[in-house]
């Protein structure tokens, strides 16, 4: 390293300010004031990007970085992407990561991760992957964010270097460009160097974040002619004259790489630095790159020249055994040819060798003739096997060797694939696939690779993946496993893609020719699910009496039945069959247990059965599912769609238990998840429709209407069944903002398509009972008809909610004495329910009628617990309205004062205080150094004894939070 270490150590000229950039950078983070002022108030972190072409100085001056950050006392990780391994994915992950954490006993490497050991593990090349499902990419990266927040924290203050960025592998890169913006709440200084032409576009992020690093990076300028006539000097002495030293600033237009190597020329060459010599110099400036670096080379000798392709080949931190075994090359005649290119300035190192500038192994690379270079990669991939380095090693090079049709490069690069894509890098084991399937495998093994690949692609490219697999159905398939993996994984992917019914059909067709009675009953459990999800769907009715039938021949003794059961008990709750009958379908379901996260399994069926316990009445026994199958999400690494649609969900029981303001924290979680899967997917349409209902009871039709509008929530709908129906959802919209006649169009249109499907349960879509308060303003007696006849399916399904939110919406299309006789049955049927805002909004209007009639008294009762209940569930809008009534009938709203106050927690009245303040959740965390969940705990347990409405907290804890 000995050449590295003289360079690294060499004067920086004309880089004051990006080293006062740095040093107060340093500054902030360690509290170390470098001009001896007063030190932060607390230690900072940032972004610190320099941007410039080769040669310009990066790397020498992020060595120097490096070396002031550890003489402050900082931890100080380094990496470095190199050309050769941008397609290795973690590549950089690992440089940073892995020497932090490797070297630990296992079982202290379990302890120190914790739940992520399964998932970044593998990524990060500290344990092999595990069998089962990978983790998605979201969930991946958010594991390595723990990782390097959890050292951050503990090895503070840390300092981060990445040289060479726009080289890194895609994976590493776009974790740190997205990591990057939280630098600033870590003691985390994050430095990076890169070249801006070559940066690619999923790193845009290091060319503009806000705070420290929103002033761009900073370019790295050619040196002016007097700084290298004073490089110049240092090297060759204060004899080189003015015209000698502004010749070498003309060759080298200020390039700091060009000129170091030319003042070496220089001194090798024995040339004296003055005016007579300058003439040479421009014939010495092209010895030191391109084709003059090349000739350079070449005269040191074949074997030499050989060594030097088989380390570019290599790339970065190159074992010299395994170049001499690339090169073809006894030890002693490697030992010679690295001592040569040491002397020769275009290797350094000795026990791990490495080219002296990028620009050095750059040239050598592309000097290599294109055959030899080939077949160097495919000598570089049996001798990284052979050393025992594994497949993943062997692929990058196998990429670039020619189809030929060779059956161990097709076993590698498989092997490969599957280890990349257990690790979490799609990407990666799809190159590899592809690559395997132009070698090309052999005729018996064409369908696996296609089945493999379509495998890769599911989660970044649907619609290749369904290609590959529908290509896969038409070639030879010996074992018949394979096939029924590759039609259910192509039912799936369509089904995912919003192509339902070719989902559906493509599993009919193998229905028909299968003869293994379990495998037809899987076929039949899946397109029994992708049926129920189909809007479309030509004859629903028939396929319930269908699926009836066999759910009740089964036991549940395997999997696969119990998912069949499941599947009956949600189609007993769409019809609204008596919601007993559900229930005990769930309950059979459940009997032999199944989890959210089955290999080669979705998670729709245990979904769906959770929730028929949530419209069932039973929101108890669904919270304990949810919890148990978010963990499941979260054990397994899952943080894309299957954990939007958790949090979705989770927040859509919460707004059907009457608790709204955790409900919508749980649904803007499950949103801002949904937004990185993106838009137009189901899991979006769900995060936005639910988010909209939310709004709606709360109060805030105008942000309801501005959230629809944001995400383009309208038709065309998806041709997926949602929870809610969207385009009920966007009815109810309507009709809250006074679009009365588009609201009842909208909402009819929803009844036509899911009332032929014998979709009839007001509790899961309540499009009826909008439908009436729409029809109310222009055909009263129609809207009477349409409120009635929910009413009727709601008391066949027979749950306290269904009936009670039924007759609610009766009484507002009815008048006289029907209005309050729906009513009060309304109320006594949610009393006994779990359906808190319901309830308060019945009170509300029930009071509200019961003074137009003349009964103040039972009316200021109901008025009173109505206002109470809607406090309670922090429907702000319903509250104003309480109000608004108790005060047209002489009547003062109680005071939010409690006894209950008093019994409140430290940390819940923080939690309180902070709520009054306008902080949203995360904000609280941060401020009391915990996490969003507990959060939702603490304030759970204050609306539970105060309330939810913002002045009568503030009023309840003695008016100071809001000071």
């Amino acid at each position: 390293m000995g050449q590295r270490s003289l360079r690294s150590r060499r004067t920086l000229f004309e880089r004051e300010s990006e080293l006062a950039a740095a040093e107060d950078a340093l500054s902030e983070l360690t509290g170390l004031n470098r001009d001896g002022g007063e030190p932060p108030e607390r230690p900072r972190g940032a972004l610190l990007a320099f941007a410039g072409r080769a040669g310009i100085g990066k790397t020498t001056l992020l060595a120097e970085v490096r070396r002031r950050a550890a003489a402050k006392g900082c931890t100080v990780l380094s990496a470095r992407g190199g050309d050769q391994e941008q397609r290795v994915a973690f590549h950089v992950a690992r440089q940073l990561l892995q020497p932090q954490l490797a070297g630990s006993p296992e079982p202290e490497l379990r302890s120190q991760l914790g739940s992520w050991y399964a998932i970044v593990g593998p990524a990060l090349g500290l344990c092999a992957p595990s069998e089962g499902a990978p983790p998605d990419q979201q969930g991946l990266r958010d594991g390595l964010d723990w990782v390097l927040t959890h050292l951050a924290v503990q090895r503070a203050p840390m300092v981060l270097v990445l040289d060479d960025a726009h080289w890194a592998d895609p994976e590493s890169l776009s974790w740190l460009a997205a990591f990057a913006p939280r630098a600033e709440e870590l003691p985390l200084l994050l430095v990076v160097a890169y070249r801006p032409d070559e940066l690619p576009d999923h790193a845009e992020t290091f060319r503009g974040l806000p705070g420290r690093a929103g002033q761009r990076p900073i370019d790295l300028e050619p040196l002016s002619a007097a700084a290298v006539a004073r490089l110049v000097r240092e090297d060759l002495g204060t004899q080189a004259d003015d015209a000698f030293c502004r010749e070498c600033w003309a060759v080298t237009a200020g390039n700091p790489f060009e000129a170091v190597e030319l003042t070496a020329k220089v001194r090798d060459r024995g040339l004296i630095p003055t005016e007579a010599g300058a003439h040479l110099l421009r014939d010495l400036a092209a010895a030191v790159k391109g084709s003059g670096l090349i000739a350079r080379l070449e005269r040191l000798g074949p074997s030499t020249v050989r060594f030097a392709w088989a380390c570019a080949v290599l790339g970065t931190e190159i074992h010299p055994t395994l170049a001499a075994a690339v090169a073809g090359l006894g030890s002693e005649e490697a030992a010679d040819a690295a001592d040569a290119l040491r002397g020769a300035r275009i290797l350094t190192g000795a026990d791990i060798l490495e080219f002296v500038h990028p620009l050095i192994a750059t040239a050598v690379y592309r000097a290599i003739p294109g055959g030899v270079r080939v077949a160097l990669h495919g000598q570089a991939a049996w001798c990284v096997v052979d050393e025992g380095l594994g497949p993943s090693a062997a692929a990058r090079h196998l990429l670039e060797t020619h189809p030929d049709g060779d059956p161990w490069i097709v076993q590698q690069l498989r092997a490969a694939a599957r280890e990349t894509l257990r690790a979490g890098a799609p990407d990666a084991a799809r190159r590899y696939l592809a690559r395997a399937l132009r070698e090309p495998p052999p005729f018996e093994e064409r369908a696996a690779v296609l089945y493999e690949l379509g495998c890769a692609s599911l989660l970044t490219e649907p619609a290749t993946t369904v290609n590959h697999l529908r290509a896969a159905l038409e070639e030879p398939i010996a074992a018949p496993e394979l096939r029924h993996h590759i039609v259910y994984r192509l039912s799936q992917v369509l089904a995912h893609s919003d192509r339902l019914a070719e989902a559906s059909e493509t599993l009919a067709r193998e229905i028909r020719v299968t003869g293994d009675a379990r495998v037809r009953l899987r076929m039949q459990s899946e397109q029994f699910m992708w049926d129920a999800f189909r809007a479309d769907e030509p004859d629903s009715p028939a396929r319930s009496r269908r699926l009836a039938r066999l759910a009740d021949r089964l036991t549940g003794r395997e999997l696969t039945e119990r998912y069949v059961i499941g599947l009956r008990a949600w189609d007993a709750t769409l019809r609204g069959e008596p919601a007993h009958i559900a229930l005990h379908h769930a309950e059979r379901a459940l009997a032999g247990g199944f989890g959210w996260a089955e290999a080669d399994r979705g998670f729709e069926v245990p979904v769906l059965v959770a929730l028929t316990f949530m419209y069932a009445d039973r929101p108890g026994r669904t919270e304990e599912l949810f919890a148990t199958g978010i963990a499941d999400f979260e054990a397994q690494g899952w943080h894309g769609a299957h954990l939007s649609f958790g949090y979705t969900l989770l927040g859509y029981l919460r707004y059907r238990r009457g608790r709204l303001a955790e409900a919508e924290d749980f649904v803007r979680a499950g949103l801002r998840l949904a937004e990185r899967v993106g838009p137009g997917t189901p899991v979006h349409w769900y995060a936005v429709g639910i988010l909209i209902e939310i709004l709606l009871a709360r109060g805030r039709i105008t942000e309801a209407a501005q959230t629809g509008e944001d995400y383009a929530f309208g038709a065309p709908f998806p041709a997926a069944v949602t929870f809610p129906d969207v385009q009920t959802v966007h009815g109810e919209l309507l009709l809250a903002r006074g679009l009365t006649k588009d609201a009842a169009a909208e909402l009819a249109a929803a009844g036509r398509r899911l009332d032929p499907r014998g979709m009839r349960n007001p509790a899961w879509c309540p499009w009826q009972l909008h439908l009436a308060r729409a029809e109310s303003h222009d055909a009263p007696e129609r809207a009477v008809t349409t409120a009635l006849e929910a009413v009727n399916r709601a008391r066949q399904y027979g749950t306290p909610s269904a009936i009670g939110q039924a007759l609610r919406a009766a009484a507002d299309v009815s008048s006289g004495s029907a209005r309050v006789k729906f009513l009060e049955e309304s109320v006594g049927h949610l009393e006994r329910s779990p359906a808190a805002y319901e309830l308060a909004c019945a009170l509300v209007a029930l009071g509200t009628e019961l003074r137009r009639v003349g009964r103040p008294k039972e009316a200021a009762e109901h008025l009173y617990r109505g206002l109470d209940a809607a406090v309670q569930c922090a429907a702000d809008g319903l509250v104003e309205e309480a109000r608004d009534e108790l005060a047209a009938a002489g009547l003062r709203p109680r005071r939010l004062h409690s006894t209950e106050t008093d019994t409140l927690t430290a940390r819940e009245r923080a939690a309180a205080g902070l709520t009054v303040r306008g902080r949203g959740t995360a904000e609280i965390a941060d401020e009391l150094h915990t996490d969003e969940p507990t959060v939702v705990r603490l304030l759970s347990a204050v609306y539970r004894k105060v309330g939810t409405d913002r002045t009568g907290l503030d009023s309840a804890l003695g008016g100071q939070v809001a000071q």
